[in-house]
């Protein structure tokens, strides 16, 4: 019988021993099942006693490997996600982080879980991400995507900017606020959710757009439908520069009367979970809900 993953990617960028020891543990156990295993480069210096032949690039282990397993907090997740999304390969996290929305297998005991899953007993979910393109007299500066969310604020802290948002090119409102989140359901629970935004269910095709402390008493979050092209139009009578956040790990810069685009990827992320995964599990235990009464 064939198995569903024959090359296996290990990716993330670990922040203490502790990561670093889980990806030495999952290359040395992965090789020992009799995987193809190839490692994240970026770790190439980290892991010197790991044959040279098995780095390569993130590109790289998209374009070679059927699974990826990435070893971090969702940071990571999302930094992978931006590439891995281009490919055709399955992706679940081991949490090295701190919430791990997105990572689901326990660093400390994931042999089980994982060899289930390399077994082909997993739940398997496509996650949308955003593209943001910046339009300046007509022309596209600089472009990026989010699997989280794209965020349009001032470059500096405490500035109100305004701007006017469309909706498939119909008008929708003005705003003068800290900015804009436009988010994704996986998104949702993420800066959205510190915002006020609502909670989306990873399987709604949908996008939210919350204000930030908006300078009104009437301006609420709105949800659309992922399919809808949203542009927001810059004041040019803000001063100063803005910035487009995608993910809040890249940054897209924005001036005055530059228009910002933002629709559903062509991309999608095939994240995959262990047989038992709740996404309502996991909200109860990340975000501290109370356990059933009876």
């Amino acid at each position: 019988m064939k198995k569903p993953f024959e090359v296996i990617a290990i990716i993330g960028k670990p922040r203490d021993q502790q990561a670093i020891a889980t990806h030495r543990e999952l290359y040395i156990w992965l090789q020992d099942q009799g995987y193809k295993v190839y490692i994240d480069d970026r770790l190439s210096e980290i892991l010197d006693d790991i044959p040279s032949d098995d780095f390569a690039s993130l590109i790289q282990l998209g374009q070679m490997a059927d699974l990826a397993i990435v070893v971090g907090g969702d940071g990571n997740m999302l930094g992978a996600a931006r590439v891995l999304s281009r490919f055709d390969i399955s992706v679940i996290g081991v949490n090295r982080g701190n919430l791990g929305f997105l990572t689901d297998l326990d660093p400390e005991d994931f042999h089980a879980t994982l060899s289930a899953v390399l077994g082909g007993d997993y739940i398997e979910e496509e996650r949308f991400l955003l593209e943001a393109e910046i339009h300046r007299h007509g022309q596209i500066k600089s472009h990026n995507a989010a699997l989280n969310e794209a965020v349009l604020h001032p470059g500096q802290v405490a500035r109100m900017i305004e701007f006017e948002v469309y909706i498939d090119d119909s008008f929708a409102f003005s705003l003068r606020a800290d900015g804009l989140i436009v988010s994704t359901p996986t998104g949702s629970t993420a800066y959205s959710l510190s915002g006020g935004g609502p909670i989306l269910s990873p399987s709604l095709n949908a996008i939210s757009l919350v204000p930030m402390f908006p300078h009104t008493l009437s301006s609420r979050p709105l949800v659309v439908d992922s399919k809808r092209h949203i542009k927001l139009i810059v004041s040019p009578d803000n001063r100063g520069a803005q910035e487009v956040s995608c993910d809040g790990q890249v940054s897209l810069p924005v001036s005055p009367g530059d228009e910002v685009h933002i629709y559903q990827s062509p991309n999608g992320l095939k994240l995959i979970h262990p047989k038992d995964y709740s996404y309502y599990h996991v909200l109860r235990n990340k975000l501290g809900w109370s356990s059933k009464l009876f």
